[in-house]
């Protein structure tokens, strides 16, 4: 297994799962359409600045780039999120992003990450990388991070990417249905599995499968806290407080803005602690032995 990154972790205030290493210059039709539907949140793609925007927030952040080509949006290479992660390595938690489209191109680069201890798990965006998560063609990619017992995280719900734009920008929404994971966590039960922001329309699914299988986790990122599902708030709670991880989705939202509105919802006092750092510690392996 690749030895776990070594953090002060009494000092981290949170860990943020859900971070995007972006292209400086995209200038695309699908990146304005993605700041029309966030907002500008005024967040910096300079690597260093990112970088320092959690070393200054005492924050550890897991960081990944998106492997597909339906956008046209400049690719950042897992070479250089291996990179970035490696000369931030106080803060950074690097993850692969492979389409599974690449077929065995693909899997000699994930076998390369993984022997050479680069990365701690693997980001899938099916939507836009178009295929369903239990589709077998994405199974060897499966077999590779739970033999290494690496998480995987699945884009879930509805896409910003594309919002707006002329079909969708060939965004298919019905790839963001959870309910295909629950095979993958069938097939792979010793994968960790982490269903990435709130599940807009299927908030109700994710939460079923995230109760029912032991190996899934939800990510809370993409969505400021103050529009979560009264049922999200409710399983986070109780009977998913274990389960249940802090995600900004930065540059598109900044975990400023995240724990600001985090704050003004009913969640409560002893499990706050667990969404924002101690659920992230366990599953990600970062705690010493």
């Amino acid at each position: 297994m690749t030895p776990p990154p070594q953090f002060d972790l009494d000092a981290l205030t949170a860990i943020d799962v859900h971070v995007h290493l972006e292209a400086l210059d995209d200038a695309t039709a699908t990146d304005e359409a993605a700041k029309k539907y966030f907002g500008d949140s005024g967040a910096s793609r300079e690597p260093k600045a990112l970088a320092e925007y959690y070393r200054s927030r005492k924050m550890a952040f897991v960081v990944f780039a998106v492997d597909e080509s339906l956008t046209g949006r400049q690719r950042v290479t897992n070479d250089e999120v291996v990179r970035f992660a490696a000369e931030n390595s106080d803060v950074a938690i690097p993850f692969a992003s492979i389409d599974p489209h690449r077929g065995s191109h693909g899997l000699r680069e994930a076998k390369r990450l993984l022997s050479e201890g680069a990365v701690r798990g693997l980001k899938l965006h099916p939507p836009v990388q178009q295929f369903s998560p239990s589709d077998q063609l994405a199974y060897p990619l499966y077999e590779l991070f739970a033999k290494a017992k690496l998480p995987v995280v699945f884009h879930t719900g509805h896409s910003g990417i594309g919002t707006g734009m002329p079909g969708g920008g060939g965004v298919r929404l019905k790839y963001g249905n959870p309910l295909p994971i629950d095979d993958v966590a069938v097939d792979f039960p010793n994968l960790p599995i982490i269903m990435a922001h709130p599940s807009f329309p299927w908030q109700d699914q994710a939460i079923s499968i995230c109760m029912h299988k032991p190996n899934v986790y939800i990510d809370l990122s993409g969505w400021s806290p103050k529009y979560f599902s009264p049922a999200l708030i409710q399983y986070a709670n109780t009977r998913l407080k274990h389960k249940v991880l802090f995600g900004s989705d930065y540059p598109f939202i900044t975990p400023d803005r995240w724990l600001a509105d985090f704050k003004e919802i009913p969640i409560r006092e002893e499990v706050r602690p667990l969404i924002l750092k101690d659920n992230a510690v366990k599953l990600l392996g970062l705690a010493k032995t």
